[in-house]
């Protein structure tokens, strides 16, 4: 893969990702994926169109592919709630997992979110359940699961398909705990703040290798992937072939140790005493 120096701001990453050019999963899908099928419903409550989940193939290699799906137009956003799920796009998520371990597919999940939707339905429901039980199970899946941030990475609706064995990230997108706005709004009481927020929050793909979050980043084209959808495209694709084949060679115990050390040592910190402290 091409390297080059990301010079961009996290503010500028930020407009960039959220440019409605920008590439989703349904373009990358067809330039990735053989002979996808897209399978439907959580089996509890209905189906999420938020969340995209099916099966496909890869170089190959049978995977499952479950994503996070964002619109380029107003009708397109509003089918898929702006890609914030509720949490039946959850279970479909976990129920479609859950499938793959049994049959030994990998698992490829690609995240596209400003977050989980907040809504009174959402919550009725079992929001923070269906994100919380995706953690929990995610963690102990007994098939390879490669994560790949493609734009915005936020919060708990990430996270809940973040859980895995290596994550990637485009080289613009950003991951982070909450939104810069929603950042901006606890810390300062001041959405308007949104670009101070994002700006110091250290949630750029480098950031996130460098905290040992990340393991990997797929360049994109100098101004964007909309620069080169078939290049962006080309560059996931063999990220993604040898990030199975690596994986795919390990044992289930291997796996499964090393996905909760990679969890165990994000925010690790040292104590130092004040005895050692200088004045």
């Amino acid at each position: 893969m091409e390297n080059y120096v990301n010079n961009l701001t996290p503010w500028q990453r930020l407009e960039l990702i959220r440019n409605k050019a920008r590439p989703t999963i349904n373009d990358y899908m067809p330039m990735i994926f053989d002979e996808f099928y897209e399978m439907h419903g959580d089996r509890y409550y209905g189906d999420d169109a938020a969340v995209l989940g099916g099966l496909a193939m890869l170089g190959g290699t049978p995977v499952t592919v479950i994503s996070h799906v964002k619109g380029r137009n107003i009708d397109e956003n509003k089918k898929s709630n702006f890609a914030m799920p509720h949490p039946e796009g959850y279970r479909k998520a976990l129920r479609l997992a859950k499938q793959a371990e049994k049959f030994h597919r990998p698992v490829i999940c690609f995240i596209d979110t400003p977050g989980a939707f907040c809504g009174i339905e959402a919550e009725e429901r079992g929001q923070g359940e269906a994100i919380a039980r995706n953690l929990f199970e995610f963690m102990q899946l007994k098939t390879p699961v490669i994560s790949i941030v493609l734009g915005e990475g936020g919060s708990g609706g990430a996270l809940a398909l973040g859980v895995c064995d290596e994550l990637a990230m485009m080289s613009n997108a950003l991951y982070s705990v909450i939104s810069p706005r929603g950042f901006a709004s606890i810390l300062w009481k001041d959405a308007s703040r949104e670009k101070d927020a994002c700006n110091m929050m250290k949630i750029t793909a480098e950031d996130m290798v460098r905290l040992n979050i990340a393991e990997h980043i797929i360049p994109e084209p100098i101004g964007g992937a909309q620069n080169d959808l078939c290049k962006t495209a080309e560059n996931i694709k063999e990220y993604l072939l040898e990030a199975t084949t690596r994986n795919l060679k390990k044992s289930i115990d291997v796996l499964l140790n090393e996905r909760y050390t990679k969890f165990r040592k994000i925010g690790e910190f040292q104590e130092i005493s004040r005895d050692n402290e200088t004045d």
